[in-house]
């Protein structure tokens, strides 16, 4: 694996990180031209965390939160075993490069697997080869075994 350069520190967010989180929730959203009424994104990440449907993990740098990565907690039928879903990663356009994303990667891998998660999944766009390109130098595999479909309701 790559060597980390980044002084990022993670920690999982709290409710009281809301709105930091919800800043940079709301620029991942943009960047897939999904943008959301500002309380809209509040609310749901408020939820997300308070019930614990989610862990968010906050990277901050001087104590500036410069990153996210939310992971849904779950199952895997197959492996008989929990799993976590990583389903949103963003860090600031004005912190990339420096490592923070990477530094985000294993964290999630690191809470997942104390969490007892046998595997950790992601999906990203077809076009993001810059994400695609980090995932796969931090170990994570392309499957090529299962397609993903989706049903909008």
């Amino acid at each position: 694996m790559t060597s980390v350069t980044s002084d990022a520190v993670v920690r999982t967010a709290t409710v009281d990180d809301v709105e930091e989180v919800a800043r940079l929730f709301a620029g991942y959203l943009d960047s897939y031209e999904h943008p959301r009424e500002p309380d809209d994104v509040t609310g749901y990440l408020s939820a997300r965390i308070g019930n614990g449907d989610s862990v968010v993990l906050l990277a901050e740098v001087d104590g500036a939160a410069v990153g996210f990565a939310q992971c849904y907690p779950t199952w895997a039928s197959l492996e008989l075993a929990p799993a976590w879903v990583l389903y949103d990663l963003f860090v600031d356009p004005a912190a990339r490069g420096r490592g923070v994303g990477r530094v985000l990667l294993r964290a999630v891998a690191e809470r997942a697997r104390a969490a007892g998660a046998t595997t950790a999944v992601l999906e990203t766009a077809h076009t993001n080869t810059g994400a695609q390109a980090l995932y796969e130098s931090e170990g994570w595999v392309r499957d090529t075994t299962y397609r993903t479909y989706a049903l909008e309701l």
